[in-house]
């Protein structure tokens, strides 16, 4: 147990020192399920309203690995014969000693163009992290100092505004969208004493709905990029669709992980399942991470004129 809290606290020391940098967003394998928790401009961004919830473990085996829970929706509505969309979202994590909680309220803007639709959305949410420092070990030995002012021993915590903004455009055949996250890079302070700040990310995000002639069968290809101009990563793979109902799929993110996917949906219900078998040295700390996803969709009658029809009945 020793052994465990020592890598936690190395891991806050990684995390903060003084005024330290934080790569804040959860990652999710079935990210083309969620766009929304990316790019505010996709809320809205169909003619349904929408739910969805999302938990990963990763890292299975591996002591203070991230932990991630998501429930997210949005639908849209229409105002002055202008479409738009509003959306919500509160995301949780524990990563070593720290718990990371964040809320968002989103609004897009749409437009109809070149035969899809284009939406223009903003993001405004609160963070919140927390640090319990009483879980924090030092081993006693010459090497380490027991009153060390750079790593707190209570329970520490901070909150900051967060800001984003994104460009989304849906088509038939097609979804592509540009997002940027964290735009106010969020300084959390706890207890006056220490900070971490939150990075802009930056984010490209697409996808396809390719049928087969004369089948049921429907190719759907998806590629994520993000980037904080520190860090780099994408990813890409595609699900094999069959008669609107059952999926499976593949996806590779560089250098990091090879990812297996399935799921199926069922009157407005879908329920997903992925595993990541990572392909990089940490492959001897853990058996992979596992991450499922659940949504529900309902269709909303936008505009049109609901006729109630009654039938008198005589009593006689």
């Amino acid at each position: 147990m020793g052994r465990i809290k020592l890598i936690l606290t190395v891991i806050f020391i990684l995390y903060i020192t003084s005024k330290g940098y934080a790569q804040y967003d959860a990652q999710f394998s079935q990210y083309w399920e969620l766009p929304a928790y990316y790019n505010p401009g996709a809320a809205g961004a169909t003619d349904k309203l929408n739910i969805h919830a999302a938990t990963r473990q990763q890292w299975i085996g591996m002591p203070g690995a991230p932990k991630t829970f998501l429930i997210m929706g949005d639908m849209p509505f229409k105002l002055f014969k202008q479409q738009h969309g509003v959306g919500a979202i509160i995301a949780t994590e524990k990563i070593g000693l720290f718990s990371n909680t964040s809320i968002g309220l989103q609004y897009s803007f749409k437009v109809k163009l070149l035969g899809g639709q284009l939406g223009l959305g903003l993001q405004l949410g609160l963070i919140n992290q927390v640090f319990d420092g009483t879980e924090v070990y030092i081993p006693e030995s010459g090497y380490h100092n027991q009153t060390d002012d750079a790593i707190p021993t209570t329970e520490v915590k901070g909150m900051g505004f967060d800001l984003g903004f994104g460009i989304h455009y849906t088509h038939k055949y097609f979804w592509a969208g540009l997002s940027a996250q964290h735009l106010t890079s969020p300084t959390i302070t706890f207890d006056e004493k220490y900070e971490t700040y939150i990075p802009s990310s930056y984010y490209f995000l697409a996808g396809g709905n390719i049928p087969f002639k004369n089948s049921l069968i429907i190719l759907q290809p998806s590629m994520l990029l993000k980037t904080t101009f520190q860090t780099f990563q994408i990813e890409f793979g595609a699900t094999v669709k069959y008669n609107k109902f059952i999926w499976g799929g593949l996806s590779y993110r560089l250098n990091d992980a090879l990812i297996f996917m399935i799921g199926g949906e069922w009157k407005g219900i879908r329920l997903g399942y992925a595993y990541d078998y990572a392909l990089s040295d940490i492959i001897k700390a853990t058996s992979g991470s596992h991450e499922v996803f659940v949504g529900y969709s309902m269709k909303l009658e936008l505009g049109k004129k609901t006729k109630n029809k009654h039938k008198s009945i005589r009593i006689l």
